[in-house]
């Protein structure tokens, strides 16, 4: 089992120096909701209902432990950067593809229509992403982060991963690798069920 001292003490360091420094034009701004896109529901189950216990049902386990996680990371993020989470989410994406469509940050963070329009012009009028006209479609446009918003990411991503190695500090290597594998495999299968009709 690692150190409980370690993580810690990067998350504290790395927000010591955050407060710091000074925070320029960051502003604060309404935190977004992120509505989850609505499955269909499965064929009932036979088990009667006095078998279901909250406590032990498996959607209410990860709604709640992403609540905790979400508003957790949020709190700090809104307060010393003036980001949203669905905000941080598309500069994370920018940050480490580039550029995308808003079609594709809709893909890639698995948030609705509005979540990422709104998320978008909150970093457009902040001047923390660019636009411009995508040739292939002259529908959409392409989304790319601005000077600022590259300066802006690079200052957050090390918070991230501080915040990341505070959380899993009680996990050994083996059981962080396993418990993403698992993640990804319930992802995988809900992305499936989703699009049942």
């Amino acid at each position: 089992m690692r150190s409980a001292s370690g993580p810690h003490l990067l998350l504290g360091q790395a927000l010591a120096k955050l407060t710091r420094s000074d925070p320029k034009e960051v502003r604060r701004q309404p935190l977004v909701t992120d509505p989850q896109p609505a499955a269909p529901p499965p064929k009932p189950s036979k088990l009667r209902p006095r078998d279901f216990r909250l406590d032990d049902y498996l959607p209410y386990q990860l709604s709640v432990a992403s609540n905790e996680v979400s508003n957790w990371i949020a709190s700090a993020y809104e307060a010393k950067f003036g980001v949203t989470i669905p905000q941080w989410r598309l500069m994370a994406v920018l940050g480490g593809g580039g550029e995308a469509t808003p079609l594709e940050l809709r893909q890639k963070t698995v948030m609705d229509k509005v979540t990422v329009s709104r998320a978008a012009k909150g970093l457009l009028d902040r001047g923390l992403i660019e636009g411009r006209d995508n040739l292939r479609d002259g529908r959409s446009h392409i989304l790319s982060l601005s000077a600022a918003g590259l300066d802006l990411y690079r200052t957050i991503a090390p918070v991230a991963l501080a915040f990341e190695a505070a959380l899993l500090d009680q996990w050994s290597p083996e059981e962080v690798s396993q418990l993403k594998q698992q993640l990804r495999k319930l992802h995988r299968t809900a992305s499936v069920l989703t699009r049942l009709p």
